[in-house]
C-alpha cells in the first residue's frame, strides 16, 4: 500500500470538493480525479443553483412543491425537505469560499427563472456557473493542508475490507494503491453510455458500476434525463447545453417550419419540465417528419443577449450562429441520471462506509425527473452531509486497522479491441432515448450481456478504455434490465 488517509474521495467535481472542505482539519483526505481536475460536469452546468435565499418573495414549501411536481410525485419527500431547507446556507458557504456569483446593485445574489420553478430562485454566474463553483471550490480545497488532490489518476479496482477500502489507481502508466476507512463516490453521471450527451468525456459511470460490483444497491438507473435544447451540431458526440435560463429569459421554440409548438403538448409551454418539453419535441419530429428544430431569442436586445448569455453565445458562434440574429439549431440529448447508488439521507449507501453524492447517487430528491438547477444544491447538501456523518464516526470509532491488503492483480494483458463501447452507446441510443422501443429491450440486453461477458473473462490490459467500457457496459445492462422488467 502507497498510502493510508481517513477518506478517499473519487471525483473532483462540486460533490468531491465540496465533501472536502467539510472535513475538520484532523481528518487526512485523498481527492482523486481521473483526468484534469477541472474536468468534471460540474464545469459544464451552465444555469445555476436553485435556492430560497428570500422568504419575502418565495418559500421553502413553494421549491419543495416545485420539485415533487417535477419529479412526478416519485420524489422521496424526506430528501426534499432536507435539499431544499439546508441548501441555502450550502449556498452562502460557497460564496463565502470565493464563488464568484452575479450580484445586484445591493449585493445581494440576482435571481433568474427556469423551467418548472414558480419563483425566480435561479443564482447563477452568467451562463457559466458551473465552472465558477468548479474554479473556487478547486482554489479553497488547493489551501487545505489535510487535503491531498491527485489528477489523471484512473481508479481500476476498489475493494471492501472489514473496516475500509483498497484502490487501485493507475497513474502516469504505473499502479498505485490507497487504503481508507471511509469512501466517497462522487464521480458524476452517464452521459458516455449514450451516443450523444452534454456530459464530459469522464462520464462513464465508474463509481456506479463499482459500487454496483461490490454489492451496493443501485436504484432507478432507467430514471434518465433527456435535455430539451442541446445544439444540434452534426457532429460531436458531446454536445453542448443551451441552458434552460435562455428560454427562463424569453426564448421560444420553433418547429421545421418556423411554429410556436410547446403549448400544444403542455399549457406551461416552452417553461414545462424538462422531460415534458423532450417529449412535445419528439412527438412534433413525428408529426413533421423532420428533427429541424431551434430555439429563438432574436427577439431580445442584443446587448442583453450578450451580457446574459456570454459563454452560450460565443459557443454557438464557433459554430457559425449569432444567437442575436440567428435561431439556435437544437435537439433534446442525453443530459442527466436522476437514479444511481442509493443513499439514506447520511449519503450512505448499502455498504457500510461507503457513502455516494452528486450525480452518481440517489438520493431520492429528483423523482422520475429533475427540476432545474436542483442538481448543485444536491451535490452540495449531500456531500456536506456525507462528510458530517463520516466525521461523527470517526470520532466515535477512531482510526482502525483496515485489514489484510488484497493480491493485486497485474495491470498488463492483451490489447482490447476496439468497438465495444461504440456499440453499447448505439444500443442505448436506439432502444432507451425520450420514447423508448420497448420491443428492442430483449435483444438489446443480450447483446449487452454479451459485450459484459467478453470484458469480464479476458484478460485485457488495464488502462482507461478498458476500465470505462466495463463501466459503461455494466450500466447499460442495469438500465436495459430494469426497463425490460419495468422497475422505473
Amino acid at each position: 500500500m502507497d498510502k493510508k488517509y481517513d477518506v478517499v474521495i473519487v471525483g473532483s467535481g462540486i460533490a468531491g470538493l465540496y465533501a472536502a472542505i467539510s472535513f475538520p482539519a484532523d481528518v487526512s483526505v485523498l481527492v482523486i480525479s481521473k483526468r484534469e481536475l477541472s474536468l468534471s460536469n460540474t464545469s459544464l452546468a451552465q444555469g445555476g443553483v436553485a435556492c430560497v435565499l428570500d422568504v419575502v418573495h418565495d418559500a421553502y414549501k413553494l421549491h419543495i412543491s416545485d420539485t415533487l411536481i417535477a419529479g412526478k410525485y416519485k420524489n422521496t419527500l424526506s430528501a426534499v425537505e432536507k435539499l431544499v431547507k439546508e441548501g441555502p446556507a450550502d449556498v452562502l458557504k460557497i460564496r463565502q469560499l470565493g464563488v464568484d456569483f452575479d450580484l445586484n446593485p445591493d449585493g445581494t445574489m440576482k435571481k433568474t427563472l427556469e423551467a418548472g420553478h414558480s419563483r425566480k430562485r435561479i443564482v447563477h454566474h452568467k451562463d457559466s456557473t458551473g465552472k465558477a463553483i468548479s474554479d473556487g471550490l478547486i482554489a479553497a480545497v488547493s489551501r487545505l493542508p489535510n487535503v491531498e488532490m491527485i489528477d489523471n489518476a484512473l481508479l481500476y479496482s476498489v475493494h471492501k475490507t472489514l473496516n475500509g477500502f483498497y484502490l487501485s489507481v493507475m497513474r502516469g502508466g504505473k499502479p498505485y494503491y490507497y487504503g481508507c476507512s471511509y469512501c466517497i463516490f462522487a464521480t458524476g453521471g452517464i452521459g458516455r453510455v449514450y451516443k450523444y450527451t452534454t456530459n464530459s468525456a469522464i462520464a462513464t459511470g465508474d463509481g456506479i458500476a463499482f459500487a454496483h460490483m461490490m454489492g451496493a444497491k443501485i436504484r432507478y438507473l432507467s430514471r434518465v434525463q433527456f435535455h430539451p435544447t442541446a445544439f444540434a451540431a452534426d457532429k460531436d458526440r458531446e454536445r453542448f447545453l443551451i441552458s434552460e435560463a435562455v428560454r427562463g429569459e424569453g426564448a421560444v421554440l420553433l418547429n421545421c417550419n418556423g411554429e410556436r409548438f410547446a403549448f400544444d403538448y403542455d399549457k406551461r409551454g416552452e417553461l414545462a419540465p424538462r422531460d415534458v418539453v423532450s417529449n412535445a419535441i419528439a412527438r412534433e419530429a413525428i408529426k413533421t417528419g423532420s428533427e429541424k428544430f431551434y430555439l429563438d431569442i432574436t427577439h431580445k436586445p442584443a446587448d442583453f443577449v450578450r451580457d446574459r448569455f456570454p459563454m452560450i453565445y460565443a459557443r454557438c458562434l464557433e459554430e457559425g450562429v449569432d444567437i442575436t440574429k440567428d435561431r439556435i439549431p437544437v435537439f433534446p440529448c442525453q443530459h442527466y441520471l436522476m437514479g444511481g447508488i442509493d443513499t439514506d439521507l447520511n449519503a450512505r449507501t448499502s455498504i457500510d462506509g461507503l457513502y455516494a453524492a452528486g450525480e452518481c447517487a440517489h438520493t431520492g430528491v429528483h423523482g422520475a425527473n429533475r427540476l432545474a438547477s436542483n442538481s448543485l444544491l444536491e451535490a452540495l447538501v449531500f456531500s456536506r452531509t456525507a462528510a458530517e456523518d463520516i466525521t461523527r464516526r470517526l470520532n466515535k470509532y477512531g482510526r482502525r486497522p483496515l485489514g489484510l491488503e488484497p493480491a493485486h492483480r497485474p495491470v498488463d494483458g492483451k490489447p482490447m479491441p476496439q468497438g465495444f463501447r461504440s456499440r453499447i452507446r448505439e444500443i442505448l441510443q436506439d432502444a432507451y432515448f425520450v420514447l423508448p422501443k420497448p420491443e428492442k429491450y430483449e435483444e438489446s440486453c443480450k447483446e449487452i450481456e454479451e459485450i459484459i461477458k467478453r470484458l469480464f473473462s479476458e484478460n485485457y490490459e488495464i488502462n482507461s478504455d478498458f476500465v470505462e467500457a466495463k463501466s459503461t457496459a455494466v450500466v447499460a445492462e442495469i438500465i436495459l434490465d430494469e426497463v425490460r422488467e419495468g422497475n422505473q
